[in-house]
């Protein structure tokens, strides 16, 4: 499902005391297919973002595009829900929204609340407790017994029932350890891949905007301020600093390390372990021509 923002703009609360303009004029586009992260501080305009893309918000002025479905500024949309069902929103903390008797009633919500026929939910709750690696012999469980992690699965499973071709990561990993930050993430990975969605992303953690995504989109003031590829847009230190973001631990590795030794690894997305074996082989190569 591909996106596009023409010049779009919101406005909270307008022509009042506490008018605020959160988005200005902000246009790119999102290919159908591709693992997008939207990156900026607190106040930069991302969860406004995110919010229209299911139509929860709708331009003050401009239009965007999601898939066959246009948001446009005063005009309200006709299917609107159709729009919400293509599109799998996994809000920060999604556990907090559980709230039903067990594990397989609550995955059975959103689809049910959609109109898909019972059959299909259970065709399709099997398959989305495997996705998020819970054991089905969860399912007669209350949510609420869980651990916190999967609860939080739990909640992810929800939304994949769904079937979305859109799906809208809000800081996904916020409150988890490093590991389970790392399986959740990994886990969305596979599942982009698997299912061959687009997968919009809205975090601070640079890591994983460098790990995950095949596209940048920074954020300062409600405007677009860096568009790209990660291995393009994290390498400029001064233009993130100056809007309160840090490189990646990987590439401030990598400037370090060619400043010590006079040695340049660009950074294509390799694994600590890749790197390590390119670095080991440029030293052992600078030793021998001593």
């Amino acid at each position: 499902m591909d996106i596009v923002f023409q010049q779009v703009s919101y406005i909270y609360q307008p022509n009042s005391p506490f008018e605020h303009q959160a988005l200005k004029n902000l246009s790119f586009s999102i290919a159908s297919g591709s693992f997008v992260a939207i990156v900026g501080h607190t106040g930069s305009g991302k969860s406004t973002l995110i919010q229209h893309l299911n139509g929860l918000l709708r331009p003050t002025v401009g239009e965007l595009r999601i898939g066959e479905y246009q948001l446009k500024a005063n005009e309200k949309l006709a299917n609107i829900k159709a729009l919400r069902r293509q599109v799998g929103v996994v809000f920060q903390y999604p556990e907090h929204q559980l709230f039903e008797e067990t594990v397989e009633k609550d995955i059975a919500f959103g689809p049910k609340n959609f109109g898909i026929a019972s059959a299909d939910i259970e065709r399709r709750i099997p398959q989305v407790m495997k996705a998020v690696n819970l054991p089905l012999d969860l399912l007669k469980r209350s949510p609420f017994e869980l651990s916190g992690g999967q609860m939080r699965r739990v909640a992810i499973a929800g939304v994949l029932a769904l079937e979305p071709t859109l799906l809208v990561l809000d800081e996904p990993t916020a409150g988890l350890d490093p590991k389970g930050q790392l399986e959740i993430m990994d886990m969305f990975a596979a599942l982009h891949k698997q299912k061959g969605l687009t997968t919009v992303l809205v975090t601070h953690n640079m890591e994983d905007a460098l790990k995950y995504a095949d596209h940048v989109i920074i954020l300062e003031n409600g405007t677009k301020y860096l568009e790209g590829k990660p291995e393009d847009i994290f390498i400029e230190k001064e233009k993130l600093e100056s809007v309160q973001l840090d490189l990646p631990e990987e590439i401030q590795f990598l400037q370090t390390f060619q400043q010590r030794f006079g040695l340049s690894i660009p950074y294509r997305g390799q694994s600590i372990t890749e790197l390590a074996h390119e670095i080991k082989q440029r030293l052992e190569g600078m030793n021998q021509n001593e």
